[in-house]
């Protein structure tokens, strides 16, 4: 993930006094939420010490996982999200079926697809075939409302 892609992620996604926790590798998203003044739980710096006791309204995390089934690790984030709270999922590129495994799981897991950002490090120039080289691709995931209509608790 860029530096940008991280600031990008917690301005968007979160409001001052939310928490974020970060599952994922490299220091580009504390970064963003240290220049953000939000507060967050760096679960990749602290294995151990587990998820915390309050909800977040944003978890960001590199894919694949490495040691929990999909199913199982959307679960406990959803148990860790507050009402509307985002998990961003960043994606190894180059996988076209992987974005769908991860929205079916997620969903078995009562998180709902939100938006699919795809940021590249160059512009296609007017007249120009050139390919993006596409440098993070995010799915971002929901806890939403219900199909029902009402709201889960």
């Amino acid at each position: 993930m860029s530096n940008a892609m991280g600031v990008r992620l917690v301005h968007n996604l979160t409001h001052p006094s939310d928490l974020i926790i970060d599952l994922a590798e490299g220091p580009q998203l504390a970064r963003a939420i240290i220049a953000a003044r939000r507060r967050s739980h760096l679960q990749a710096a602290r294995p151990p010490v587990g998820w915390g006791r309050e909800s977040a309204t944003l978890i960001v995390t590199g894919w694949p996982l490495a040691d929990a089934s999909p199913v199982d690790f959307f679960l406990r984030c959803r148990a860790h999200l507050v009402l509307g709270g985002c998990v961003a999922v960043l994606l190894a590129h180059g996988d076209v079926s992987l974005p769908v495994d991860v929205v079916i799981a997620a969903k078995r897991a009562g998180l709902a697809y939100l938006q699919h950002i795809v940021a590249a490090d160059r512009l296609p120039r007017r007249g120009q075939q050139v390919q993006l080289a596409i440098h993070t691709d995010v799915l971002i995931l929901t806890r939403s409302v219900i199909e029902g209509g009402g709201v889960d608790g």
